[in-house]
């Protein structure tokens, strides 16, 4: 890709009004800017013509917490502004015209072949998978999505989690891996899911070399400062912002890197993932991870590095403990009475971090809306509810309505709309339609949700 000297793509059209700054072992994507393509290699005359209209980019985030959720506590009435919502999704109170409340949708092939993995490994792609030693189910929707519309991004998709994966079997004789990851590249291999936030953070600006330990924000200071003298002063508020987000963001990364590196040494070959917090190098405090892989995700959709992401909060069978909620039991262990308060604030808590994320990205302008607007955030568990480990169901929630392809302040109930009518892959082929790739069938549904 060819740029001019201030580090512009100028023939790449996925790249019209986008920036970067580059300095050593260092490329920072910049969210659109208004006013780049006035100057730099373009004519005179362009310069003071009126910019071209773009369509924004469409993204797509998909947020897991496994063992389902607090049923009781979980539902929404009415519409838009004067929507109800429950107490475990009070936290997107402030987001009701932007969210999607879909309840009775089904995943069925992940039914009757017992609990927990069985009903987690094909959550996103639908397709029916083996027991016994040999993985195989099917390529899940984000990489599909990721394997077309990645083309256009420097990253295809980015895969986080906030808990490791677990080895071995679970005793319904299904691998731990399906309770462990729900991206899959294909039928075979799931994503590796990036654990530590400062990997994360070095891959979104390409940080690399001995001077990775040294601020991004310090090796792109200049041309910052040039960038700055040559953009309107509403960019300029936009670039401040955003520069302000990363210099936040990167003094808590350069905390956990330090951690991380300390956690390698002591470790002396023993694997990282046999090891607990904060002896493996991942955030001591659990709020502070959830939160930083958000703002990760945050700046990679606003400097469109990748419109594709998945993030695990808390995997099946989770391990987590929420000291801060006064929860005595690990996830999975609270799920198990999930009647009970401490399950409501563990379900609350999760939903709270979907909140902070779209809050985000509804913050910055893109266009004559906002990110937020051109992105759908999906936060999703593999059953309603854990005590009965019943996948009859599948709670969703959506935000953002993909550059106005998707209507949203809604609450759609599918429960008694037959089984057939109430595919999760259906809902994931009418997404996909949304962001420009359609399928006649993907994993086991042909048609489209309806009123989607």
């Amino acid at each position: 890709m060819k740029t001019s000297k201030h580090s512009f793509p100028v023939d790449h059209p996925d790249f019209t009004r986008r920036a970067f700054l580059r300095g050593v072992g260092v490329t920072m994507a910049l969210p659109w800017l208004e006013s780049i393509p006035v100057f730099g290699s373009m004519p005179a005359a362009a310069a003071n013509a009126a910019p071209p209209v773009t369509a924004f980019p469409q993204r797509l985030a998909v947020m897991f917490m496994g063992c389902g959720i607090s049923p009781d506590h979980w539902w929404a009435r009415g519409t838009g502004a004067g929507m109800e919502l429950s107490k475990s999704l009070s936290p997107l109170e402030r987001l009701k015209t932007k969210i999607n409340v879909i309840n009775g949708l089904f995943n069925e092939t992940a039914t009757g072949q017992g609990i927990h993995p069985a009903m987690t490994g094909n959550l996103l792609s639908g397709v029916p998978f083996t027991q016994g030693s040999i993985i195989r189910g099917g390529i899940s929707m984000d990489q599909v999505l990721a394997n077309t519309v990645g083309q256009h991004t420097l990253q295809p998709s980015i895969v986080l989690a906030c808990e490791q994966a677990m080895t071995g079997y679970h005793e319904s004789n299904f691998s731990n891996a399906y309770s462990s990851h729900i991206s899959w590249q294909s039928a075979e291999s799931p994503v590796p899911n990036e654990l530590y936030p400062s990997l994360a953070f070095d891959t979104l600006f390409d940080n690399r070399g001995s001077l990775r330990n040294l601020s991004v924000l310090d090796r792109v200071k200049d041309r910052a400062e040039h960038l700055a003298r040559r953009i309107s002063s509403a960019d300029n508020s936009k670039l401040d912002e955003y520069l302000t987000s990363v210099r936040d963001v990167e003094r808590h990364i350069q905390r956990m890197r330090a951690e991380k590196d300390k956690a390698e040494v002591n470790a002396r070959g023993r694997p990282l993932l046999s090891m607990k917090r904060p002896d493996n190098g991942l955030p001591e405090d659990y709020r502070d991870h959830a939160r930083l892989m958000c703002d990760l995700i945050a700046l990679a959709f606003q400097t469109d590095k990748t419109r594709i992401a998945t993030l695990i909060l808390a995997r099946d069978l989770s391990g987590l403990y929420y000291p801060f909620l006064n929860a005595r039991e690990a996830h999975h262990g609270e799920s198990h009475y999930d009647t009970g308060e401490n399950y409501e604030r563990i379900t609350r808590f999760h939903l709270s971090q979907m909140a902070y994320l779209a809050e985000r990205l509804d913050a910055m302008p893109e266009g004559e809306g906002t990110v937020l607007d051109n992105s759908c955030l999906m936060f999703i568990s593999n059953m309603i509810s854990g005590t009965r480990h019943d996948n009859q169901r599948v709670p969703i929630v959506t935000a953002g309505g993909l550059g106005g392809t998707l209507q949203t302040g809604r609450v759609l109930d599918y429960t008694d709309a037959g089984n057939s009518n109430r595919k999760l892959c259906s809902l994931y082929l009418g997404l996909m339609d949304r962001m420009g790739v359609k399928l006649d069938q993907f994993g086991n549904a042909d048609h489209r949700l309806a009123l989607l």
